[in-house]
């Protein structure tokens, strides 16, 4: 026997520490050099590290993937299983400027925090592969991947109209943008034309969307990719409107070209340049003020109003000869399709809603069967049969389409077109902390201006900015100047284009200027899969020969938040590099599986409201625009109480007020500190040891589901981890019994086999079952412990390592190899099968796995409490499910 001491306790935080240190020193994670035919790549999508280190959501994909890496290691495969930092980005630029720490300094002390709380983890990273898109050696490969985009003519310079905010000194995304402000900080942003760099994200939009039917991707995650890119086919329709200077074309892109009888407005974005020239004196006014007001508007909040305004202008329907008004509204985007539309409100909901606000014409032009359907309430998108549609009536939608598009073609008015929602990558930032591009302009100097570096753009010097020259591979990288102000100004050049002794210089009597934007953080996410499998090349951004050896990636996972964006952009550089023969050609994209880990949310809270007589049932809550909580039947205030299981009472599964029959909420919010329900990692670590955490996020339900935490519930988890350590050192040298060799044979089958399809509840589960099983034979045998030890070290690294040890086994868990069920003994030779008269239980018999209805009815007749039940009565039905139920119909 290992240990006999009853008082010796499971200590978390005397093994844990003990089994990280000897994994560091024996290097037990290293990836090999030359993998055999058995390799797996598998990857988390690395962390941003910020101020406030990791929090308890952020293992769960970490988890996974290391219960993966550390299977398939047993089971023979040679693993890569690296971890690294995004490190550059707004956000540490932001802390930087608050407090006066250069963002570097502060980028490097959180990825040390974050690094220590993985260590402390035990995940199995070989983290002699870290990267760090801030790391020189890793921007100067960014740089020379951008490089190949602008030799490929896949980088352009374009002055493109952006969310610009003056306040942070960039441009923002759409989703950074809420009502006109900046997301962070509540600043104004405003539209404004700026030269950007721009990707060429477009010419590979239909390899984007084929690509798609190649991957084992989430069905939800493929289809926002679909959407993003939003290929559709239609047609191209020129209105002819009506112009001081006689009619001209005005282009339209729908995808219902079969509706065009029923346009009867027609829409502009507010930066259409035809908006000028339509626009009357008499609405000049009104329009420029719009105009105006749709410049501080991000795309995303244009679309959740229908404002607009009339023009005063006109323009011909092409095929009814109508005039129709000329509107602009900001739900119409430029750069979107024509930035013209064609409105059909019976068709079309939003067009139907404008129609209404501004008492346009309606003209129903399709139904289900071709006859008209009366008032339309609601627009019918559906295709079905024309109507009001002149020589096209009685014609399906398909067939009308191509009819009138060739009717279109052959009158000059149209042509039938492939259009894509998806637009180019707009690349730029303004900002100090990001990757610099690696362009550089010829400068002109003004005369008798010697030395620019003293003087101003436009005055002392010119800058030819379509003159664009690559910086040569030999001068990678491009690195940020030295900074003690890296405040964001109003200069759209960016914070670089103030830093004139690194911006300007002399090459051969010709001067020069740095180009001054620096790239997103999307930048150093984009590839940073492809530098793991080779990270310490300093000749190569990585070799072919690492390359063929692990690419694809076998398995991606991360939050779902990067569905689109992050997925869609490292797809199209992989499939550029593909292109440019830096890619195997069995790897045509990046990841082949993906799965997004569920989120986890806060730990339940229960609330209610008060009012000045008490509580107040919620059905008579109300909240104000201003987040004010009001009784609805006077509009007196509120107060939202937070309150303990202590001031309730249940009834099922209904809460409400102690004492009342006002009912209360019990709901789980998302993590974040405002609300102040995120868990640290490390305080669950310092009470129950990081094995619990890791076993418990795992064992709160499938990965991809949505879980509220519950700290008490680690509880369980820590007694289950403790009897398992306990059976390890109360172990002796005796056979399993012939039952208990079956279970433990069940248990690696099973646990095997919900690792590969990564359903970890359900493992642990049955391990817990069989930890049971064997702490009923006395003393528990070493065989039985030792196979345990080995199916839970994946989840409880250090445990498993200690209880492997304890047992008396030499070396690493890690390398023992995996244990397999024998096929024989997952035979039941004997099945308990329930028996039930009228649908319920009544007793249960044992018989063999092929037993049939015949010898199930015999002996369950000789159940006492059936035989009782059936006596007296007939037997009018027997159901019987082989093996699983025999279900008894008396009358």
């Amino acid at each position: 026997m290992a240990d006999e001491d009853e008082t010796a306790r499971y200590t978390p935080a005397d093994i844990e520490p003990r089994w990280q240190a000897f994994w560091a020193k024996d290097d037990t994670f290293r990836t090999p050099e030359s993998p055999g035919d058995k390799r797996l790549y598998l990857l988390d999508m690395f962390p941003y590290p910020s101020g406030n280190g990791l929090h308890v959501g952020h293992p769960l994909g970490y988890t996974a993937t290391d219960i993966l890496a550390r299977a398939k290691r047993a089971q023979g495969y040679d693993v890569l299983h690296p971890m690294g930092f995004d490190a550059f980005g707004l956000p540490a630029e932001q802390h930087a400027v608050k407090t006066g720490t250069h963002p570097a300094k502060k980028t490097a002390e959180n990825v040390a925090v974050f690094r220590a709380q993985l260590k402390a983890l035990g995940f199995s990273y070989d983290w002699s592969r870290e990267v760090n898109t801030t790391d020189p050696k890793y921007v100067r490969w960014t740089q020379w991947i951008f490089l190949e985009l602008f030799k490929r003519g896949l980088a352009y310079q374009s002055e493109v109209r952006v969310n610009w905010c003056p306040a942070l000194g960039t441009v923002l995304a759409n989703e950074e943008v809420i009502d006109g402000r900046s997301e962070r900080g509540n600043h104004p942003v405003e539209r404004r034309a700026i030269r950007q760099w721009v990707l060429k994200i477009t010419e590979y939009a239909d390899r984007l969307l084929d690509g798609l039917d190649d991957v084992d991707w989430p069905t939800s995650t493929r289809t926002m990719q679909q959407e993003w890119i939003g290929k559709s086919q239609g047609a191209e329709v020129a209105f002819q409107a009506d112009t001081p200077d006689g009619p001209q074309p005005l282009l339209v892109y729908t995808t219902r070209p079969d509706t065009l009888f029923g346009a009867t407005f027609m829409v502009l974005a507010p930066e259409h340049p035809m908006v000028q020239t339509l626009t009357t004196e008499a609405q000049r006014a009104a329009v420029e003020a719009y105009v105006e007001q749709a410049k501080h508007k991000s795309d995303v909040d244009r679309q959740k109003t229908k404002t607009g305004v009339f023009t005063g202008g006109f323009a011909e329907n092409p095929v009814t000869g109508t005039k129709v008004p000329v509107w602009i509204a900001d739900y119409v985007l430029w750069g979107y399709g024509t930035g013209a539309i064609m409105a059909v409100p019976a068709h079309d909901q939003r067009d139907l809603e404008f129609a209404r606000t501004y008492d346009l014409p309606v003209v129903e032009v399709v139904s289900a069967d071709g006859t008209p359907s009366g008032e339309i309430e609601t627009a019918v998108a559906d295709a079905g049969i024309a109507l009001n549609s002149g020589k096209y009536d009685g014609q399906k939608t398909e067939d009308m389409k191509k009819a009138i598009i060739a009717d279109l073609e052959a009158a000059g008015q149209g042509n039938g077109r492939t259009q894509y929602k998806l637009r180019d990558w707009i690349f730029s930032r303004q900002r100090y902390w990001g990757e610099p591009i690696p362009i550089y302009f010829p400068v002109t100097l003004s005369e008798g201006v010697t030395d620019p570096r003293k003087g101003e753009e436009g005055v002392d010097f010119v800058v030819d900015y379509d003159g664009a020259i690559a910086v040569e591979a030999d001068a990678l990288p491009v690195e940020l100047p030295e900074l003690d102000d890296y405040r964001p100004g109003e200069d759209p050049r960016g914070v670089l284009a103030r830093v004139q002794d690194w911006r300007l210089f002399e090459r051969d009597g010709q001067w020069f200027a740095r180009e001054t934007n620096t790239m997103p953080q999307w930048a150093g996410s984009c590839w940073y899969y492809l530098r793991y499998c080779d990270p310490h090349n300093d000749q190569l951004a990585w070799s072919e020969e690492a390359a063929s050896r692990w690419l694809p990636v076998d398995l991606y996972v991360g939050g779902a938040e990067h569905a689109v964006l992050h997925l869609l952009y490292a797809r199209f550089w992989h499939m550029v590099l593909y292109d440019a023969g830096y890619i195997p050609k069995h790897a045509p994209e990046p990841f082949a599986k993906l799965v997004h880990q569920g989120m986890l949310l806060g730990e339940v809270e229960i609330y209610g409201y008060e009012g000045a007589d008490g509580p107040v049932a919620l059905e008579f809550v109300q909240e104000t625009d201003d987040g004010v909580f009001v009784d609805g039947r006077d509009q007196s205030p509120l107060t939202r109480k937070a309150l303990s299981e202590a001031d309730v009472q249940k009834k099922g599964s209904a809460l409400s007020w102690k004492g009342t029959d006002v009912p209360v909420l019990a709901k789980a919010f998302k993590m974040s500190k405002s609300r102040g329900n995120v868990i640290n990692p490390d305080d669950i670590i310092r009470e129950h040891g990081a094995d619990a955490l890791r076993v418990y996020e795992m064992f709160m339900g499938p990965l991809e589901a949505t879980k509220p935490w519950n700290t008490a519930n680690i509880a369980g988890v820590s007694r289950f981890l403790e009897r398992a350590w306990r059976l390890a050192s109360q172990a002796e040298d005796v056979p399993c019994d012939d039952a208990l060799e079956k279970s433990t044979h069940k248990c690696i089958d099973k646990v095997t086999g919900d690792i590969e399809h990564m359903r970890f509840n359900t493992a642990i589960s049955a391990m817990m079952v069989l930890s049971s099983e064997l702490a009923k034979q006395k003393p528990p045998p070493k065989s039985g412990v030792s196979r345990l030890a080995q199916l839970l070290h994946p989840f409880a690294p250090h445990l498993g390592e200690e209880m492997w040890h304890l047992l008396g086994h030499e070396g690493s868990i890690q390398r023992a190899p995996w244990p397999v069920a024998d096929p024989e003994k997952l035979i039941d030779s004997e099945v308990e099968v329930p028996v039930q008269v009228n649908g319920k239980k009544r007793g249960v018999v044992h018989l063999s796995p092929d037993a049939d209805e015949a010898t199930a009815l015999a002996a369950a007749k000789e159940v006492p409490n059936v035989a009782e039940l059936l006596e007296g009565k007939t037997l009018r039905k027997t159901i019987w499910v082989p093996g699983r139920i025999l279900n008894l119909i008396v009358g």
